[in-house]
C-alpha cells in the first residue's frame, strides 16, 4: 500500500509508529477489515467498566462496582 510506505519513510516519528504498528499487527487489522464478526461491543463494556473503576479509585468492593456498573447501564 503506498499509504503505508509513505507513513513508514515519514520524517515524523507518530507516522513511522504508527505503520510500524499496522505492520506489527497486520493478521489482526486484515481481520478487523474483511471478518463479519467484531468485538466491538465486548469491548465498549470493558472501557466502560474500567472508567467506572477509576472513578472509584479502587477504594470500592466488588459489590458496589457491580451496582454501580448495572445503575450505568
Amino acid at each position: 500500500m503506498p499509504w503505508l510506505e509513505q507513513a513508514k519513510a515519514s520524517s515524523l516519528a507518530e507516522f513511522r509508529d504508527f505503520a510500524a504498528g499496522l505492520c506489527r499487527d497486520e493478521c489482526a487489522v486484515r481481520a478487523a477489515l474483511t471478518e463479519r464478526w467484531t468485538n466491538g461491543q465486548t469491548e465498549g463494556q470493558v472501557t466502560k467498566l474500567k472508567m467506572l473503576k477509576r472513578q472509584m479509585y479502587g477504594r470500592a468492593s466488588v459489590g458496589l462496582l457491580r451496582q454501580r456498573l448495572l445503575l450505568a447501564a
